[in-house]
């Protein structure tokens, strides 16, 4: 089958496969904890450093459930090649909050703020589709369901509150600086999207031995999803409006942050 459900039980059967997702997925997830609890720590709103940190504590417990999928099967994590790391790729394109500079104890700016937001609120658009996608394909699964509507749940909590916090400052004036800010970064995170999509498919083929015609069909489908997210989805990563869950990162304690 080449529907999305089609594949991704195909990949959940498949331990090579299954493992190669799961350890992207952990990856991405364990680097975006790493990435909030620096902010969160170097951030002096007494109101927004809490909410980043319940941000990364999120994040953290996301790759915990990811290495749980594996070992419930037996499996250890595998490196994740470099063509398929989401998050190293954004920030190769100048997106985000650099590791270098979150590795210096200097407080955060307004504007390293902002940037911060920004590249939240795009990634976690694009976070808390794919994971109602995978809640929705393998939900029922006894030994992923549980911690995918976790992790779900937890993302549709992170996009409310980019809504929040930006629809915040945006009201204190800079409303045109956000929008292209956010403009920017969703046209890289389609690119970067495309690139990751592509090269997870490739691997996926040959690990699954799928026929050259069902890659060309899937690689065709890749650019079809990064042609429209180029003429219209975008709108859907730069729009701002206030969120159904209101104060989604609310008071509550997070879980001690590792060290980096």
């Amino acid at each position: 089958m080449l529907s999305a459900r089609g594949i991704l039980q195909e990949i959940h059967r498949n331990d090579e496969a299954f493992r190669l997702f799961c350890s992207i997925a952990a990856k991405g997830e364990n680097q975006g904890g790493w990435e909030n609890g620096r902010i969160a720590a170097l951030v002096a709103d007494p109101e927004l450093a809490p909410k980043i940190a319940r941000h990364g504590a999120d994040e953290d417990k996301h790759g915990r459930i990811f290495n749980a999928m594996l070992h419930r099967r037996g499996l250890d994590p595998v490196d994740v090649p470099p063509e398929a790391d989401y998050c190293m790729l954004l920030e190769r394109q100048g997106i985000g909050l650099a590791h270098d500079r979150l590795r210096r104890d200097e407080p955060m700016t307004e504007a390293d703020i902002v940037e911060y937001l920004v590249h939240s609120r795009v990634t976690e658009q694009r976070a808390a589709e794919d994971m109602r996608m995978l809640h929705r394909c393998l939900g029922d699964e006894p030994d992923v369901g549980r911690g995918l509507r976790m992790i779900c749940d937890d993302e549709e909590n992170h996009l409310a509150y980019c809504h929040e916090e930006l629809l915040r400052l945006s009201a204190r004036g800079d409303e045109a600086g956000i929008g292209r800010a956010l403009r920017k970064v969703a046209r890289a995170e389609i690119k970067v999207n495309r690139d990751v999509s592509l090269a997870v498919m490739e691997r996926m083929g040959r690990l699954l031995d799928w026929s050259r015609g069902r890659r060309l069909t899937l690689k065709a489908g890749i650019h079809a999803v990064y042609a429209y997210d180029r003429l219209w989805g975008t709108r859907r990563m730069v729009r701002l409006r206030p969120p159904k869950r209101v104060d989604a990162l609310g008071p509550k304690p997070a879980a001690p942050h590792r060290a980096a």
